[in-house]
């Protein structure tokens, strides 16, 4: 990996598809290269617009975030001081997630909304379409399962967020790791 850059893996638990109208309600984030460095946060839902499906994935329980969650603004702001703790000056903090689109959009959206800035800025690196471009495999075949099939991690992800983003974090440095391996082949 680039020495100037920290790859951040990044999972998210929430009440629905979109920003917005629906309710981040965990953040789990670990360093790529030091996944026990990490945080997770669960907070106090910002909505009441919940898919009771979606809802039953996260195994969280709506009633107790809105009794003991953190304050959505507390909460961004706890987790842009862990990236800036966890940050050398003069590195590049990147969002690293498996499907970053879904994960980094509730990120960017509640960034901006409580704290007024992203400090990952506006780009994010997708494990998906990384994993296509590294393999030359089909859209379909970028299925987790599928990943896990040629990488065999150790962990696997529960629909716990950070449980999810250390696992993300294995997964992304085995990617790393095939890459290197298949070039000196």
């Amino acid at each position: 990996m680039n020495n100037d850059e920290l790859y951040v893996s990044v999972d998210v638990e929430t009440s629905g598809p979109i920003p917005g109208e629906y309710s981040l309600l965990s953040v789990g984030a670990c360093l790529v290269d030091e996944p026990k460095t990490s945080i997770y946060l669960e907070l106090k839902p910002d909505s009441v617009a919940h898919d009771p499906e979606a809802v039953a994935v996260t195994g969280l329980d709506l009633d107790r975030l809105e009794r003991e969650g953190i304050a959505p603004k507390e909460a961004m702001s706890t987790f842009e001081q862990w990236l800036k703790a966890s940050c050398k000056p003069g590195h590049k903090i990147v969002f690293l997630g498996l499907n970053a689109p879904f994960d980094w959009s509730f990120i960017n959206y509640y960034f901006h909304k409580y704290l007024g800035t992203n400090p990952f800025g506006f780009t994010a690196i997708d494990m998906k379409a990384y994993f296509m471009g590294a393999t030359g495999c089909s859209w379909k075949e970028t299925k987790s399962s599928q990943m896990v099939d040629r990488l065999k991690p150790r962990s696997a992800p529960t629909h716990n967020a950070l449980d999810d983003a250390r696992f993300q974090a294995e997964l992304f440095t085995l990617m790393l790791e095939d890459r290197v391996k298949r070039r000196h082949d």
